[in-house]
């Protein structure tokens, strides 16, 4: 792709340049040389294909070429009724599964989203209260997770939050605006692990979540 592509020297079309400078000045690491970023598209997300040499253990460099996809950093909640017992999660359609073997592309999973422009609590309060239905104000960070290292960069922020399930009223999430229908459900928590057994929870920070819960969060024993 050409200097003056669209991301490049000049804006793509949602205003951004220099798409194609990402990595060039890493130098944390003495074993890596970053030589080359190729920006090979700038849609919503930006993938770049990256020529770097990396020094093995027997000293020799060998250069290499690995395509990453950009899409931001995101968070995840997992709202939690420890009185209860309960868990919410939401359901919505994920086209990505639906065509890599889900029976219906309807994946349960907990409330996420991109960071945007703000710090990641600032970005899960927003989404678990766009989603679910839920303001949560006392946010516990549970910990950062790299979802996809061999070919996405995205890290991804876990929280968890208490709710008050005796209050809360809906069953519908999500931006209008933004094409979003989700479907909020409320489950116990041994519910909920059961459908990890059975492959009902097939989404892997939902899974990451409801295990942190009961070995270290709300509903763990002693």
């Amino acid at each position: 792709m050409t200097s003056d592509a669209p991301g490049t020297t000049v804006p793509d079309h949602r205003g951004r340049t220099g798409l194609h400078l990402t990595g060039r000045d890493l130098d944390r690491n003495p074993r890596v040389r970053v030589d080359d970023v190729e920006l090979l598209a700038a849609g919503w997300h930006v993938l770049r294909a990256t020529t770097f040499r990396y020094r093995g253990d027997d000293g020799e460099w060998v250069t290499q070429t690995r395509e990453t996809y950009d899409r931001g950093n995101g968070a995840t909640i997992l709202p939690y009724d420890a009185t209860r017992r309960t868990v919410l999660l939401t359901r919505q359609f994920r086209y990505p599964v639906y065509v890599n073997d889900h029976p219906d592309g309807m994946l349960v999973e907990t409330a996420a989203g991109l960071l945007d422009d703000d710090d990641p609590v600032t970005a899960i309060r927003r989404e678990a209260e766009e989603e679910t239905g839920v303001r949560v104000d006392d946010v516990q960070h549970v910990f950062d997770v790299y979802m996809s290292p061999g070919s996405v960069t995205e890290r991804l922020h876990f929280f968890a939050a208490a709710y008050d399930g005796s209050t809360r009223e809906g069953d519908r999430g999500g931006l209008i605006d933004e094409g979003e229908e989700i479907e909020i459900l409320e489950y116990d928590i041994d519910e909920a692990l059961s459908m990890i057994r059975d492959g009902s929870i097939q989404d892997a920070k939902t899974i990451m979540l409801l295990q942190w819960a009961v070995l270290d969060g709300p509903f763990a024993r002693g």
